[in-house]
């Protein structure tokens, strides 16, 4: 038999995830400058605090689509502040900021060929 109430309620903390906004890189930037900016941010996140599980989640949440995303941040028990998921923590309270270059496209992107 189980405690009444020990089943987490992941309803409650966590927000439908959407799309971020449309923005713009301050200039034109091409798809490898793109994933190299994300590559630096996913290397150095970890060393700002939280745990690396949840930065590991965070990452395979922001490359996936909303659907999986959704499902990634729900099982892993972050909390979904921002619904573009610029800003979550986890169970723990830690602070979890995502820049809008590692969860989208800028407009401004130069297609590469």
């Amino acid at each position: 038999m189980g405690c009444a109430g020990s089943t987490p309620k992941v309803d409650e903390n966590s927000k439908k995830l959407k799309k971020p906004k449309a923005w713009k890189h301050t200039q034109p930037i091409t798809s490898a400058q793109l994933k190299q900016m994300r590559d630096e941010f996913w290397d150095t996140a970890p060393h700002y605090g939280g745990q690396k599980e949840i930065w590991d989640a965070l990452k395979v949440a922001a490359e996936s689509d909303l659907a999986l995303a959704q499902t990634i941040v729900d099982s892993a028990g972050i909390i979904v502040s921002n619904p573009d998921m610029t800003l979550c923590y986890d169970e723990r309270g830690a602070k979890y900021e995502l820049p809008k270059y590692v969860l989208s496209e800028p407009t401004n992107l130069i297609r590469d060929g």
